[in-house]
C-alpha cells in the first residue's frame, strides 16, 4: 500500500483499525441519545429504533460535509509533526486513539452519558502537550490553542443551551398545545397517539442524522490526521485538484499582501505580514517546479501544505486586525481565494470518499449495538418521573436543531450533553429542580468535568510510552 515498508504498513493499518474502533464505540456510546425517547414512549420497538438510528447515522456522515473534520485536523498542527520520524507520528495517533477508546468504554460500562467529543479533544490536546515537552521540538507549540479555544467554547456552551431551550420549549408547548395527552406518561406497552408518535420518530431521525453529520466528521478528521501524519506524500494535499489552478489564487492574493503598509502595525501583525510574504514566495517557487504526471512532486507536497496552512492562518489574522488597512473589496478577494471551495483551502481541507464511507459504516454499525446501558440512564435516572411524550420530543428537537446549526457553522458539539441536558431541562420545566435525580446529575456532571483532564493525562502518558516503544 503506497509503497510503504512492511512494518509501517502494519502500524498504519493498526491506526486505521483503531480509528474505526473509536467511531464504532462512539456509535454504541451515543445511540441512547437518539433512541431513548422513542423506546421509553413506546413509539418504536428497541431493535427497530437502533437499526433506524444506525441507518440515519450512516447517511448523516455521508452528507455532513467535512467542516468539523477539518477543525479536528487543524486542532493539532500535524504539519509540525510529520517531518519527524514516522514512528513518532504513529505514536501520536495510537496514543490519542487508545486514550479516547479507553475512556469511552469506561463511561459506557458504568452507564454514564459522557461526551465522545470531549474525549477526542482531550486526547488530541494531551498528545500535543506531550509533543511540546520533547527536547527536539525546538520550542514549537504542539497545540493550535486558537482552534482549541474555539472548540472548547462550543463544547462548554452546548449543555447550557440544551438545558435552557428545553425549558423554553416545554413552556411554549404547555401554552400553545391544548391536547393534554402530550404531557402524560406513556401507558405500558401501548404506542402513543399517531401524531405524537410521528413527532417522536421524526425527532429521533433528526438527532440520529445530525449526530452522524457532526460526530461522524470527528472520525473522518481522525483518519485524515493518521493519513497526513504517516503518509504525507500521498495525503498532505488533495490530488484530485489541478495543481496549476493554485496560481490563479496567488495572482489575486499576492498584490493585496504586498501593498499592506507596515506603518502603524503591531509587532505581531508585522511578523505575520513578513511570514506571509515569505511563504507566498516559497509557494510560488515550488509551483514553478515541473509537475510529475500532472501532480506535485511527492517530496514537495508536505512543504506546500505547510505553506498553504501558514498563509491561510496569517491572512485570516491580518484581516481581523484593526491596524491592517484593507478595503472591503480587498478583504472579499482574500476570503474568496482562501476558502475551501475555490480557494487555497480546497487543497488541504478534504477527505477521500473511501475515508467517509469507512467512518460512516463504523458509526452506523456501532449505533446498532450496546445501547441499553445509557438508554436506561437517560430514560429513567435523570428525572424522578417517567419520561413524557412532551419531554422526549422537546429534548430531541432541541438536540437535533442545535447539532444541525453546529455542523453548519463547523463547530464540534457533544450530542450526549445536548440530549441529556435537554432531558434535564424538560424535567425541570415540569416540576422544578426537585424533579431531577441528584445522584445521576452529579455523576453526569462529574463525567463532564473529568473527561478532559483524564483523556489529556491518558494520551499524554501513552504518547510518551509509544515514543519510547517505537
Amino acid at each position: 500500500m503506497f509503497g510503504l515498508e512492511t512494518d509501517i504498513f502494519i502500524l498504519l493499518s493498526l491506526c486505521l483499525f483503531a480509528a474505526c474502533a473509536f467511531e464504532f464505540v462512539n456509535g454504541f456510546h451515543d445511540t441512547a441519545n437518539a433512541v431513548a425517547t422513542v423506546i421509553y414512549t413506546n413509539s418504536l420497538k428497541p431493535n427497530v429504533a437502533v437499526v433506524w438510528s444506525g441507518i440515519c447515522n450512516f447517511v448523516g456522515v455521508l452528507l455532513g460535509g467535512i467542516g468539523v473534520a477539518m477543525g479536528i485536523v487543524n486542532l493539532l498542527p500535524v504539519e509540525l509533526l510529520v517531518d519527524q520520524n514516522v514512528y513518532h507520528s504513529i505514536a501520536m495517533v495510537l496514543a490519542l486513539l487508545f486514550s479516547a477508546i479507553i475512556w469511552n468504554l469506561g463511561t459506557w460500562y458504568f452507564g454514564l452519558p459522557s461526551s465522545s467529543s470531549h474525549t477526542l479533544i482531550g486526547s488530541i490536546l494531551g498528545v500535543g502537550l506531550a509533543f511540546s515537552t520533547m527536547v527536539d521540538t525546538n520550542n514549537r507549540g504542539g497545540v493550535n490553542w486558537e482552534e482549541a479555544s474555539k472548540i472548547g467554547r462550543a463544547l462548554l456552551l452546548s449543555p447550557l443551551i440544551g438545558f435552557s431551550l428545553a425549558i423554553i420549549l416545554m413552556y411554549l408547548l404547555r401554552k400553545l398545545v391544548g391536547n393534554k395527552d402530550l404531557f402524560k406518561e406513556p401507558k405500558k406497552n401501548t404506542p402513543p397517539p399517531t401524531w405524537i408518535r410521528s413527532v417522536l420518530i421524526v425527532t429521533c431521525t433528526g438527532v440520529s442524522f445530525f449526530h452522524g453529520s457532526n460526530d461522524g466528521q470527528k472520525g473522518v478528521g481522525l483518519v485524515m490526521l493518521i493519513l497526513i501524519g504517516i503518509t504525507p506524500a500521498y495525503f498532505a494535499l488533495n490530488s484530485n485538484v489541478d495543481p496549476t489552478t493554485m496560481r490563479a489564487n496567488l495572482v489575486h492574493i499576492q498584490p493585496i499582501i504586498q501593498k499592506i503598509d507596515t506603518v502603524g502595525l503591531s509587532a505581531a501583525d508585522r511578523s505575520r505580514l513578513s511570514a506571509t510574504r515569505t511563504e507566498l514566495v516559497d509557494l510560488q517557487r515550488r509551483l514553478d517546479l515541473p509537475l510529475v504526471a500532472g501532480k506535485f512532486r511527492n517530496e514537495e507536497r508536505l512543504q506546500i501544505r505547510r505553506d498553504l496552512l501558514l498563509i491561510n492562518s496569517n491572512i485570516k489574522k491580518l484581516i481581523e486586525s484593526e491596524n491592517v488597512d484593507l478595503s472591503a473589496a480587498d478583504i472579499a478577494t482574500l476570503n474568496a481565494n482562501l476558502d475551501e471551495k475555490k480557494g487555497l483551502r480546497r487543497f488541504t481541507d478534504y477527505a477521500p470518499l473511501w475515508v467517509i464511507l469507512m467512518i460512516a459504516l463504523s458509526l452506523g454499525l456501532g449505533t446498532m449495538v450496546g445501547w441499553k446501558r445509557i438508554v436506561v440512564t437517560i430514560g429513567e435516572k435523570i428525572g424522578k418521573q417517567h419520561l413524557t411524550y412532551a419531554q422526549g420530543a422537546s429534548a430531541e428537537l432541541v438536540a437535533a436543531t442545535t447539532i444541525a446549526l453546529a455542523t453548519l457553522y463547523k463547530a464540534p458539539v457533544s450530542t450526549t450533553h445536548m440530549l441529556s441536558s435537554g432531558i434535564a431541562g424538560s424535567m425541570v420545566a415540569s416540576k422544578g429542580i426537585k424533579n431531577l435525580q441528584g445522584g445521576t446529575i452529579r455523576n453526569i456532571a462529574l463525567a463532564w468535568v473529568m473527561t478532559l483532564p483524564v483523556s489529556v493525562t491518558l494520551s499524554f502518558t501513552l504518547y510518551l510510552f509509544f515514543r519510547w516503544l517505537l
